[in-house]
């Protein structure tokens, strides 16, 4: 037998747990149950209600991360992801009891300012990123656990059982961390979902409209060529266009309230300014794409601002 067949040939148990030509594996089978498990969303919503009814005022706004572009919570969760693997490498090698302590320590005090990041995020994210979010803060939440009992472990001098028990809250956290892999990537919370339309909008100006057509102070969707925008009439004629779709998690903006020059999302309630697309206000991380516009003869006409 070659060695690439070797090398390519699966246990059975990968090759049950894995995708394969016939469909998913079981691990992503049971993420996506977790996805259209709705017997728990009545806990959801309260859990949802008491984060968004939270005094947090501009804080809010610096744990989604409003200030950095994107979300803070990925950043924080470096330190203690950081902190115990480090631990737990430190727990194989003699003679290193007080560093790895002390990692474990410091991933513990680091865990709450990313959990907090995440669960501010968590109330602003649709109802199937809700539920694996919720997994995923459940699995951190075990893996915490493991790690202050391993730290209590440790300064009483059980030091064999603190290793044991970090190297548990280590799975743990490994497992929660995957199920954030997923939220990232597959059901795309937290990225910009308004990222793609500098690609789609054809160079120069389109025609949006004619002007006679666009009622005032009301958001009305159209669109740039293919892409979709919002279109608002303001006094004096002066007409905005926006990237339709919400950087957020895509909500339309056409149907959203319009607030001392700016639009509210009707989703989540980020605030974009009129102007120019800035998120003034989050969830909303990143800026809404805007365009310049310009009326002739009657005629609306818009083209992407770059």
């Amino acid at each position: 037998m070659k060695l690439s067949d070797v090398l390519h040939q699966k246990s059975p148990l990968v090759q049950w747990l894995s995708p394969g030509p016939q469909g998913p594996g079981r691990i992503l089978k049971a993420v996506d149950r977790v996805e259209r498990f709705s017997g728990g969303d009545p806990l959801l919503d309260a859990l949802q209600r008491v984060i968004q009814a939270a005094p947090l005022g501009p804080a809010r706004d610096g744990l989604h991360g409003r200030w950095l572009g994107h979300p803070v919570h990925p950043l924080l969760v470096q330190v203690p992801v950081g902190s115990w693997l480090s631990a737990a490498l430190l727990d194989a090698v003699p003679g290193q009891r007080r560093a790895a302590d002390i990692l474990v320590a410091t991933g513990l005090l680091a865990a709450a300012p990313a959990a907090m990041a995440g669960w501010v995020d968590w109330a602003d994210c649709n109802r199937p990123q809700q539920r694996i979010g919720f997994v995923h803060a459940a699995a951190n939440a075990a893996g915490i656990a493991l790690y202050a009992t391993s730290l209590s472990a440790r300064l009483r001098g059980r030091h064999a059982a603190g290793r044991v028990l970090g190297w548990a809250g280590l799975t743990a956290i490994g497992a929660g961390g995957a199920l954030g892999g997923h939220l990232a990537y597959r059901q795309a919370a937290g990225a910009n979902h308004a990222e793609a339309v500098p690609q789609l909008v054809e160079p120069g100006w389109h025609h949006v409209a004619d002007l006679a057509d666009l009622p005032r102070d009301e958001p009305v969707r159209r669109t740039v060529g293919e892409v979709p925008v919002v279109v608002v009439r303001g006094q004096h004629d002066a007409v905005h266009v926006l990237a339709e779709h919400c950087s957020h998690l895509g909500g339309p903006l056409s149907e959203g309230a319009l607030e001392d020059g700016c639009l509210r999302c009707p989703w989540h309630g980020s605030l974009f300014r009129l102007t120019d697309g800035w998120n003034v206000q989050g969830p909303a991380t990143a800026p809404q794409p805007a365009f310049d516009t310009r009326i002739s003869d009657g005629r609306v006409e818009a083209r992407l601002r770059t």
